[in-house]
C-alpha cells in the first residue's frame, strides 16, 4: 500500500509540475527545459532496438494430400506442398562492434530468412549465431555498420517497484515505447520455458514485442521481453522478460560454441521448497558427483553461489544449467545451524530438459 501510494504521488507530482509550467508561462512561450520526460533516455537507447522480420517455409500437411489418387489428380510433387509464412518480432543490439543482436528463440525458430531493420530504416540480412529453446534466447549477427548498442545492466540488482521501459515492435506497427514498473522478480512455474526466472512487469508487452528491450531509467538493459499472460492474446498488465544476466550467460556460450551445453553438479533439489523457506534445499546427492566430492549432502541449503544470494531451488538450478562446463562455483550453504563453504566444478550434463524441470542437476 505504501509503495503504490508513493508511486501515485510521484506521478501526481509530475502532472502538477507540467500543469504549473504551462500556466506559469502566462500565455507566452512554454518553457522547454526541465520538463519531466524520458525522451533524452529514449534518444540514447531506441537506436539499439530493432525490428525483426522472418520468412518460414513450412510443409502443408493434410489427410487429403496423403491420398495417392488425389496427389496424382492435382499433380502434387513427391516432396509435397510448401507454404511461405512471414512474422515480425523485435531484437536488441548488445554489441555494436561485433553486430550481435539478442532476441527470442521463438521469433526466429525455423526461419529460412531473417531480416533486421534498424530505427533509421536500414535493413540487414541476419545470420543466426545460435539459439537456445530452453531459455527462449537466440543470438543474431548483422553487419556492424554504425550500430548503437544498449549497455547491459545487472538484473540481480533489480527491485520490485523499479521503473522500466519496454521497447519493441508490437503487432508489427513499428518501434513503440511503453512504461511501467517491475511487478515481481523470479517468476517460475509458468510453463513458458524450461529455465524460468522471469522479470514480471506491467509495462505493456504485446505480440511482436517479443525479443525487445526492458530498460531501466539509467539506460541499461534489464531483460529481453518474452511473453504475456493473457486470455485475449493482448496485454493485460502482466508481461515477462528474461533477465539480462540469464541472457548474457546464454549469449556467452552461443558466441563461443554456437550452442548451449548444460552443466550439472549431481544433486536433486526439493522443488517446490517448503513454504517460507529461502535457499536451495538439497534432496539428494548423487554418488561420485561433483557435489559429493565438494562435501555437500542431503538436507544442506545453498544460500549463495558465486556471491549471488540464492532465493530458491529454481534459481539455483538455472544458474548451474547455464554456466559453462568446467566453471568452478563458490557455494555457501547451511547445514543445520552451521554455515559452511565449498567449491564445486560444473560437469557436462547428459540430462534432458524434462529432467532439468524435475530439479536434477
Amino acid at each position: 500500500m505504501v509503495k503504490s501510494r508513493s508511486v501515485l504521488l510521484w506521478w501526481c507530482a509530475l502532472l502538477v509540475a507540467a500543469v504549473g509550467w504551462a500556466h506559469g508561462a502566462g500565455g507566452g512561450t512554454i518553457p522547454q527545459t526541465n520538463r519531466p520526460s524520458v525522451a533524452p533516455l529514449l534518444r540514447a537507447v531506441t537506436p539499439a532496438v530493432v525490428n525483426i522480420a522472418t520468412k518460414k517455409v513450412e510443409k502443408v500437411d493434410s489427410p487429403l494430400l496423403r491420398d495417392p489418387v488425389l496427389r496424382e489428380f492435382f499433380d502434387i510433387p513427391p516432396q509435397g506442398l510448401r507454404r511461405e509464412t512471414r512474422s515480425a518480432g523485435s531484437g536488441v543490439i548488445v554489441d555494436a562492434k561485433s553486430g550481435y543482436v539478442l532476441t527470442n528463440d521463438h521469433v526466429v525458430r525455423g526461419a529460412s530468412l531473417i531480416e533486421v531493420t534498424t530505427k533509421d530504416n536500414r535493413r540487414f540480412k541476419a545470420q543466426l549465431v545460435g539459439r537456445d529453446q530452453a531459455t527462449d534466447i537466440a543470438l543474431l549477427r548483422i553487419k556492424p555498420v554504425n550500430l548503437v548498442a544498449i549497455p547491459m545492466g545487472d538484473s540481480n540488482s533489480l527491485e520490485v517497484g523499479d521503473f522500466v521501459l519496454a521497447i519493441g515492435n508490437p503487432f508489427g506497427l513499428g518501434q513503440t515505447v511503453t512504461s511501467g514498473i517491475i511487478s515481481a522478480l523470479g517468476r517460475t512455474g509458468l510453463g513458458i520455458e524450461g529455465y524460468e526466472d522471469f522479470i514480471q512487469t506491467d509495462a505493456s508487452i504485446n505480440p511482436g514485442s517479443s525479443g525487445g528491450a526492458l530498460v531501466t531509467l539509467d539506460g541499461r538493459l534489464a531483460g529481453i521481453n518474452t511473453a504475456i499472460l493473457s486470455k485475449t492474446g493482448a496485454n493485460v498488465g502482466i508481461g515477462f522478460a528474461v533477465p539480462i544476466n540469464m541472457a548474457r550467460l546464454v549469449m556467452d556460450q552461443l558466441v563461443a560454441t554456437g550452442n548451449v551445453r548444460r552443466g550439472r553438479i549431481g544433486i536433486v533439489l526439493r522443488i517446490p521448497e517448503p513454504a517460507g523457506s529461502e535457499g536451495a534445499l538439497i534432496e539428494k546427492v548423487e554418488p561420485q558427483s561433483p557435489a559429493e566430492r565438494a562435501g555437500l549432502s542431503k538436507g544442506d541449503v545453498v544460500t549463495f553461489a558465486n556471491g549471488v544470494p540464492i532465493k530458491n531451488g529454481s534459481q539455483f538450478r538455472n544458474l548451474v544449467g547455464l554456466l559453462p562446463i568446467g566453471t568452478e562455483m563458490e557455494l555457501r550453504y547451511r547445514r543445520g545451524a552451521e554455515l559452511r563453504a565449498a567449491k564445486v566444478t560444473i560437469e557436462r550434463s547428459a540430462a534432458k530438459l524434462s529432467a532439468a524441470r524435475s530439479g536434477v542437476e
